[in-house]
């Protein structure tokens, strides 16, 4: 037998986690009203992500964007099989998101010695060491800890990061940490399809139990190439943000993450079961501009879907 056609989902499931109103809108300089990050986060649970990323207990100094974390927290609408998870640095902000009520919390550190001091503002194995009190908070609660590590696909200060390093730090945030999941994030978009099916395989052979996400910006426009490298190697959870939104400070010219519509209608049309209503993320995405005060790089959102048809001009000859 031939080994399956990597393009064909075949029903084949695939989760998608909405990254957009954290990730999104932390870098908005309009600060976007508690009742509207509320709405949306509960118009985006509804359209059937597995996982939404609502906010970030983080400096509120640092990201004022966020500073109505846990009102926001704790007024959305739980739905079942929904995970409602929350950024946190350290264990300050990990207590804050168990109180409020987090499903998960989403620690994050990087796989670079650079970009960790740039972000964070400590090196890689101080901040190991705070990821582990913030995991032993969520750990005594009985909330789910996943890491998201950063710049696993390049850094923009060190450029590639070596693959030897990226197994390291897994390996630690796994077995002494206790994580239960990991993100390898394309922080600032510098990876590229052949890289991704590489990483994707080493870590699922290595540690086939822990659940895997990938994490794509489209910087450079290879984020949909990205996903479809990271499918064939075996991955099948995927952050993505609504509208494209996002970006990274320390990258100049860095977009947003992979847009939620985007990948939802692609995954749709190649027979992926993402179970993801793309008419419903496509009317949140409609409401974005307004919120955040500008046009979004939503491709769906301006040309339709693949099967909206329009009528023709008249007086146009067929060609």
């Amino acid at each position: 037998m031939g080994r399956p056609d990597p393009w064909n989902g075949m029903g084949r499931r695939v989760h998608l986690h909405e990254v957009g109103p954290r990730d999104g809108l932390q870098i908005e300089p309009a600060f976007v009203p508690t009742e509207d990050k509320i709405a949306l986060v509960d118009a985006l649970s509804a359209a059937g992500f597995s996982k939404i990323e609502v906010t970030a207990f983080v400096s509120m100094k640092a990201i004022p964007a966020l500073r109505d974390a846990e009102q926001v927290l704790r007024a959305v609408a739980r739905r079942p099989g929904v995970v409602f998870a929350a950024l946190v640095p350290d264990a300050a902000g990990a207590q804050r998101a168990v109180e409020a009520g987090a499903d998960e919390l989403n620690l994050v550190m990087s796989a670079s010695e650079s970009y960790n001091r740039a972000n964070l503002r400590r090196r890689r194995d101080q901040s190991f060491q705070s990821l582990c009190e913030a995991a032993a908070i969520a750990q005594a609660a009985n909330v789910r800890v996943n890491v998201s590590l950063s710049c696993v696909f390049g850094c923009p200060m060190e450029g590639d990061v070596a693959d030897a390093d990226v197994m390291h730090w897994c390996g630690r945030l796994i077995d002494k940490l206790g994580a239960g999941g990991i993100t390898l994030c394309d922080t600032t978009g510098m990876a590229f399809p052949t890289q991704v099916a590489r990483l994707t395989r080493a870590f699922g052979e290595r540690w086939p139990a822990t659940e895997l996400t990938l994490h794509f910006h489209d910087t450079r426009g290879m984020g949909l190439a990205d996903v479809l490298a990271a499918l064939d190697a075996g991955a099948n959870r995927f952050d993505a943000s609504l509208g494209g939104l996002g970006g990274c400070p320390f990258a100049p010219g860095a977009t947003g993450n992979v847009c939620s519509e985007d990948l939802v209608h692609a995954l749709e049309w190649m027979g992926f079961d993402t179970r993801v209503d793309l008419a419903r993320v496509l009317a949140c995405a409609g409401h974005l501009p307004a919120l955040v005060g500008h046009d979004v790089p939503s491709r769906p959102l301006k040309a339709g879907r693949r099967l909206d048809l329009r009528r023709q001009a008249a007086g146009l000859a067929d060609v």
